[in-house]
């Protein structure tokens, strides 16, 4: 080719080049917009899910939002909210019995949930039907102080698949002859104040809960606060039914570690509405990032958790079962088989709000030293946060909050997030929102005002709800057998068995690894 005619075929090449480039992407658009116009095209994900795309869900109907005097926390807000499920709806009948949507949901195991509480229902109503949402077919709430007064429990009684027990005396002296109160693995942390009286006081009520639970047909069996989320991650979808209903039949226990709130304001007002960050679990960490980054983590605090580490778990309804305290349960007759979830966990809502230092202090009568403290709390920062929120004034103990519990160092956050040590959860805020913008809460309150005024009327007893349950009507197999001559105890039938536990003890709130178990780990 003649050199002349060189630079115009080079010329030619760019032209068709660049007119191609600007074809192509015309073209794609147009496809999309007829795609589109005729209804095809890119599917919404949400347009997948079933009309029951969370299992305690009912059809959808136009919610109806009575007035209240409730809290602020659980009336409609301003929030944006989930579009894709409004009018969510429960039946608020306590006759009413959530029915299975289909033959894969009646193979899959009912689950309880067990909790002792005093908090009132701007606590208890988000985190209850949170987990109806996720698939939690009883609850069993041990009552007292706020709990228990009538407003509040009224309304309790009347949810279906609720079951309310009050801490009476009939109650104490019943647990008084309990088997686990005469047995020795839980003894040492009987006769002390404050968390340990509370976690003698789960213990037992686990102990009644396991009888209920499986006189109610469940399967397996969950102890919770009411400061925490179970979060089904893993699952194949968004249920706590379809993650047990994966577990071999052969395990007896589901570890789900617990991931910490990370609250970035001091100011929160609804936790399970605001807070969508978390600090992750050892377990569900590498160990180089989580020792890399245990100093950044911590944040001068004692722990890289500020309460417990060691999770909570589930445990299949079974013979001899038993608790081992607030976290594990146990088997009297075997060593019970257990698995760690690799994904799921349970959301632990610890401190999220400033007032949550004032009202732990008011909890307890101790004194704020150092000696007195370890007498009433197991836990180190437990111990400090009572201390400041007993010396220090408002102001102090605020500029103390934001320096230990807030995170608002933005720089560090982004680094954490992307080292993976601490994550974004949005779903069970999704939840709660969207339970809270359909009237949800605010219509269940509606419902349960007869239960309450029935309460407050003097001719009216706790006996006349279906949904109370008192010392009178305690299955009998809580009761231990008082005749000398028999060894065995009740727990869930009288048997005399070969195998005794009595060097296990009752596993307590734990902290994380720290650097010292890392130094230790190398040196052996």
């Amino acid at each position: 080719m003649p050199p002349s005619q060189a630079p115009s075929g080079g010329g030619a090449a760019w032209r068709h080049l660049l007119l191609l480039l600007t074809v192509l992407p015309l073209t794609l658009a147009a496809l999309a917009f007829v795609l589109q116009w005729r209804g095809g095209g890119v599917e919404d994900p949400t347009a997948r899910w079933p009309s029951h795309a969370f299992p305690g869900m009912t059809e959808p109907t136009p919610p109806s939002l009575p007035s209240s005097d409730c809290a602020d926390v659980l009336v409609a807000s301003s929030v944006p909210t989930f579009p894709y499920l409004r009018g969510w709806s429960f039946p608020t009948d306590s006759g009413a019995v959530l029915q299975d949507v289909s033959s894969e949901e009646h193979n899959q195991p009912k689950v309880c949930v067990q909790t002792s509480t005093s908090a009132g229902l701007e606590q208890i109503l988000p985190w209850l039907f949170y987990h109806k949402i996720v698939g939690v077919a009883q609850f069993l709430l041990f009552v007292e102080g706020k709990a228990a007064k009538p407003n509040v429990a009224g309304v309790l009684e009347s949810i279906p698949g609720v079951k309310v027990v009050y801490r009476t005396k009939d109650l104490e002296e019943q647990q008084a002859r309990s088997r686990i109160w005469n047995e020795t693995w839980l003894a040492s942390f009987f006769y002390k104040p404050c968390n340990y009286e509370l976690f003698v006081k789960q213990s037992l009520n686990m102990e009644m809960a396991i009888v209920m639970a499986r006189d109610g047909g469940m399967d397996w069996i969950i102890h919770l606060d009411t400061d925490e989320l179970l979060y089904p991650g893993g699952a194949a979808e968004y249920s706590v039914r379809r993650l047990l209903a994966e577990v071999p039949h052969d395990v007896d226990m589901v570890i789900f570690p617990n991931y910490e709130s990370s609250v970035e304001r001091d100011n929160i007002k609804d936790p399970f509405s605001e807070v969508s960050m978390f600090k992750k679990n050892y377990d569900h960490l590498p160990k180089d990032t989580y020792f890399g980054m245990y100093k950044e983590a911590t944040r001068g605090n004692p722990n890289y958790f500020l309460t417990y580490g060691n999770g909570k778990s589930a445990a299949r309804i079974q013979d001899h079962l038993r608790p081992n305290g607030a976290h594990r349960w146990h088997n009297y007759a075997k060593s019970p088989s257990e698995i760690k979830l690799e994904e799921a966990a349970v959301l632990h809502y610890t401190y999220t709000k400033f007032s949550d230092l004032t009202s732990r202090r008011d909890r307890c009568g101790c004194k704020p030293t150092k000696d007195d403290v370890k007498r009433c709390f197991m836990l180190d920062f437990d111990r400090a946060a009572f201390i400041i929120a007993s010396t220090a004034s408002e102001e102090e103990m605020l500029r103390w909050y934001n320096e230990r519990v807030v995170w608002n160092d933005k720089q560090l956050n982004l680094k954490l997030l992307r080292k993976g040590v601490l994550t974004r959860i949005y779903t069970p805020m999704t939840i709660v929102q969207s339970l809270r913008e359909s009237g949800v809460f605010t219509s269940v309150i509606a419902a349960g005002q007869p239960a309450v005024n029935a309460k407050l009327s003097p001719k009216k007893t706790n006996a006349q709800s279906q949904n109370v349950t008192t010392s009178g009507n305690l299955p009998r197999k809580l009761v231990r057998v008082t005749d000398s001559k028999l060894s065995a105890r009740k727990i869930l039938e009288a048997v005399d068995l070969a195998f005794r536990d009595t060097d296990i003890t009752a596993v307590p709130p734990l902290s994380p690894p720290s650097l010292d178990d890392e130094h230790m780990d190398h040196s052996e």
